[in-house]
């Protein structure tokens, strides 16, 4: 019987153990930008899905994607000292692109609101092109 409470428990508890394992466990400088911003566990509590977002340029986007794989066994075996269950759930790193399609919309929003305040101001500028009323009787 799938417990749907039990997963959401244990995936808060995984994203906390994740984060500490990141500051305090792994040794890598090339993780010190990841930010753990959601856990995800099956309801039969064998897969855990982590979203991780990177903050900064490309280049070290893509050291930290890496460095995050390198690092998964160890995220994994801190996660199983950190639960108190038998099996300990496979990890799944994520990328979360979540901040880059919002800054991607965010200016997408913005071109827009500045096309329609162009088109106002043309828009209060303009003249009919013939008379004001073409139906008079």
């Amino acid at each position: 019987m799938a417990d749907h409470n039990r997963a959401a428990r244990l995936a808060q508890r995984i994203k906390v153990i994740l984060a500490e394992a990141l500051q305090k466990t792994v040794k890598d400088d090339r993780v010190e930008n990841v930010t753990i911003t959601e856990a995800r566990v099956t309801n039969d509590l064998q897969q855990a899905s982590v979203y991780y977002t990177v903050y900064g340029d490309e280049e070290t986007v893509a050291v930290a994607h890496q460095a995050m794989e390198e690092n998964r066994g160890l995220m994994r075996r801190e996660m199983g000292r950190g639960l108190n269950i038998r099996l300990v759930p496979t990890l799944e790193l994520i990328p979360d692109t979540v901040p880059e399609n919002a800054a991607q919309l965010e200016e997408v929003l913005r071109a827009a609101k500045a096309r329609d305040a162009e088109l106002a101001a043309q828009r209060e500028s303009a003249t009919y092109a013939g008379d004001e009323d073409p139906y008079k009787e």
